[in-house]
């Protein structure tokens, strides 16, 4: 008879093959193969379920593909930009820039993203003034709104919105929007169902066939993404939703960084907007002209739209946080909901911070995701030695994702610091060259320091034992985090 004890011994004899097949057969990270088996250990039977759940290897297939017509006249464009700068003819409205061509020169050869500098930038730390530009920017539109979000709330501002698209639409606007599986969970069916009979295109990414259950939990795209007209973009850190607005009451303020792009860096989010449409929604969009408008903005802003995924086989923005890291001079300036880099980063910031450089991270005061939280503590405090000095943001939540250097070369877009950021989501950033908007990041930055609080290294070694019990653990799981 099948008893208590024998369904116990089968439990851990499972969780013995699991450990042996994470050490042994699966071409892992060393230390996210001792965190998954240390979890397997720990919890055994629920370790199992989560192994299942977050641990696939993902396949590294190329999973946004260009059509060859797409391909020819975007690789020529990127081989001409490749020929100018190795014959030294790129020049480059910021004379600032110059010190950091590299980081230019990085993406463009070994990452085809191209580099626009026509470009025009308004950035948005609240969420009232960036959702009531975009949706007047929606209102608008004369010929498409493409967007792509990693959370969807259905709530006022949601369903808003959803209003918004549906009247779009029925005008004869070309629409179609792209939400993640597990973000746009809360989205009900009759109201995409009403979308979709309005105009509406939609498209879910790594939909599950399965109710409740999606094997791809681990591999979310993150992005947040509009595109309207061909001739306006949106990218950030905002998502849809009422506490996006400071409407969440035991969440607060919500802090946040997005910007509003005119110029050729919004062929290049388009572009990426096709890429991740394509592939989700199986419709073959061509990249026609209509939807790739000539451009003749006059601004002076350069760009280049860098984006990276589970797909690729190089940690692309991690690699861009390090080269600008690396790159600084004066002073290193960070804002992240999550602060969880792996020992690349970790070193890179250590060692600027020795050579001198001021190195600031500002952090959450308070906890989205607990284990997250604490893993960040960890690695915070684990800096402060070094003499980088973290302050956390007390008026409300921060969930912006900046990066600033020398107040010259900028970061802002979707990804967090974090190993789920650099190796699991899909995500995208805007790398800017331009002192103007750099020191506008830099002085926003200033300002959120008079609604934080500095964590000192004095104050860090006087945490109780909770909160160190609490970070031990967390900091064990951060390669799973």
């Amino acid at each position: 008879m099948f008893d208590f004890f024998s369904a116990v011994s089968l439990i851990y004899l499972i969780n013995f093959a699991m450990a042996v097949i994470v050490i042994f057969l699966e071409r892992k990270d060393p230390t996210a193969t001792l965190a998954w088996v240390l979890v397997l250990l720990i919890l055994p039977g629920i370790g199992f379920v989560f192994y299942l759940l977050l641990s696939q290897n993902f396949s590294r297939k190329k999973l946004f593909t260009m059509k060859i017509y797409a391909k020819k006249t975007f690789g020529d464009y990127i081989k001409v930009q490749q020929e100018l700068f190795n014959e030294g003819k790129l020049v480059l409205h910021d004379k600032n820039i110059e010190e950091y061509k590299d980081l230019i020169k990085m993406n463009l050869f070994s990452h085809d993203f191209s580099y626009t500098q026509n470009n025009e930038v308004k950035i948005y730390t609240d969420g009232q003034d960036k959702f009531y530009d975009l949706l007047n920017n929606i209102e608008n539109a004369k010929h498409h709104v493409h967007l792509e979000y990693y959370i969807i709330k259905n709530d006022n501002l949601g369903n808003k919105l959803f209003d918004l698209l549906e009247k779009k639409a029925r005008e004869g606007i070309e629409v179609r929007f792209l939400f993640d599986s597990i973000g746009g969970r809360h989205v009900p069916e009759e109201t995409i169902e009403r979308l979709k009979n309005s105009g509406v295109k939609i498209a879910v990414f790594f939909a599950s066939n399965l109710p409740f259950f999606n094997f791809k939990i681990n591999y979310r795209n993150h992005r947040k993404i509009v595109v309207i007209d061909g001739e306006t973009a949106f990218i950030g850190g905002f998502n849809v939703g009422d506490e996006y607005l400071g409407l969440n009451k035991k969440i607060g303020y919500w802090r946040d960084t997005h910007i509003k792009i005119k110029g050729d860096a919004v062929i290049d989010l388009q572009t990426r907007f096709f890429l991740d449409w394509g592939y989700a929604s199986k419709e073959d969009l061509m990249f026609l002209p209509k939807y790739f408008p000539d451009s003749n903005n006059n601004g002076n802003v350069g760009i280049q739209i860098i984006s990276s995924g589970p797909d690729k086989p190089n940690e692309i923005i991690k690699s861009n946080y390090v080269k600008m890291i690396n790159s600084a001079k004066k002073s290193i300036l960070i804002q992240t909901p999550y602060f969880v880099p792996d020992a690349s980063v970790f070193e890179s910031l250590k060692i600027a911070a020795m050579s001198g450089v001021d190195v600031k991270i500002m952090i959450p005061c308070k906890p989205d995701h607990p284990f997250v939280y604490w893993a960040t503590y960890w690695y915070c405090g684990g800096l402060l030695q070094y003499g980088v000095k973290v302050h956390t943001y007390e008026y409300g939540f921060l969930h912006a994702k900046t990066i600033v250097i020398d107040g010259v070369v900028s970061s802002v877009g979707t990804a967090n610091f974090d190993v789920r950021s650099f190796k699991l989501n899909f995500e995208c950033n805007a790398v800017i060259y331009d002192t103007n908007t750099s020191t506008a990041l830099h002085e926003f930055f200033m300002e959120d320091l008079n609604y934080s609080l500095e964590l000192t290294r004095e104050l860090y070694l006087e945490r109780g034992i909770i909160i160190r019990f609490k970070e031990s653990i967390c900091r064990l799981l951060a390669p799973l985090l």
